[in-house]
């Protein structure tokens, strides 16, 4: 039988999602504590590939398993995959259900801090020069985006992506006067899509670069004449939808 898992991480001392030959991963992670639980190899797919240092706030991933769980299984590994990561639930789904392939949406947060703190230094990017910024123009940096379909400008570079196509449906800054975080939504992300697009918002509000300029890469599909992709700190996964269930 094929089962979703639904969980959380935070990404800090992680080198991303996918497995890497030196370094731990969240999938390496969990596939080590379900294999030794269960006393078979498990091989777990994710929805997505998030970069070291970034955190998902929800993460679905999905594995297959003949056999019955063991007792209070997931509860178990919860214990043992560490304090980083969070075991939600685990649901059974049609054979055919893929993590990756059927989300029909995702959205991410990125947070950033005006103000130093001790407790989200992990989870924001503390950003000095607020005063500088034009809040004003970095959304209109953002409502650019609805209007286009590829975003070739906001692809990290030797990216192996078939398509620079994706449907934007959510690009909105919210400020307050000790912080600002930019939610997005698409049906897909291109790899340091959400980063690069925070990072054109940063320099437009600073005046490096004009929204003028957003707009002729955009046009052009051609790189931004000062790109700049924001630290990982303050990216957050934070919703995953799919057609054959809804969970909030």
């Amino acid at each position: 039988m094929r089962y979703f898992i639904e969980l959380a991480y935070n990404g800090t001392r992680l080198c991303g999602w996918q497995r890497q030959p030196n370094a731990p991963s969240v999938q390496q992670t969990i596939e080590d504590v379900f294999s030794m639980m269960l006393r078979q190899p498990v091989e777990i797919t994710g929805c997505g590939r998030t970069d070291t240092g970034v955190h998902a706030q929800q993460y679905f991933a999905h594995f297959d398993f003949d056999d019955k769980f063991p007792k209070n299984f997931l509860d178990r590994a919860d214990k043992l995959v560490g304090k980083d990561i969070a075991l939600r639930q685990i649901m059974a789904v049609n054979n055919e259900a893929h993590a990756r392939f059927d989300a029909t949406s995702r959205s991410y947060e990125y947070h950033i801090s005006f103000q130093k703190s001790p407790f989200f230094s992990e989870t924001a990017w503390f950003f000095t020069q607020k005063d500088q910024l034009d809040f004003e123009k970095m959304q209109k940096t953002a409502d650019l985006l609805r209007g286009y379909s590829e975003f070739a400008p906001f692809c990290k570079t030797h990216s192996d992506a078939q398509t620079m196509r994706c449907a934007v449906t959510r690009s909105e800054w919210i400020f307050s006067e000790n912080g600002a975080v930019f939610h997005i939504s698409a049906n897909r992300f291109l790899r340091g899509m959400v980063r690069l697009i925070v990072g054109a918002c940063v320099n437009v509000g600073l005046g490096q670069i004009t929204i003028d300029d957003v707009k002729k890469a955009l046009d052009n599909q051609e790189p931004l004449k000062k790109s700049y992709s924001v630290p990982p700190t303050g990216l957050f996964l934070t919703d995953i939808r799919y057609p054959f269930f809804n969970l909030k």
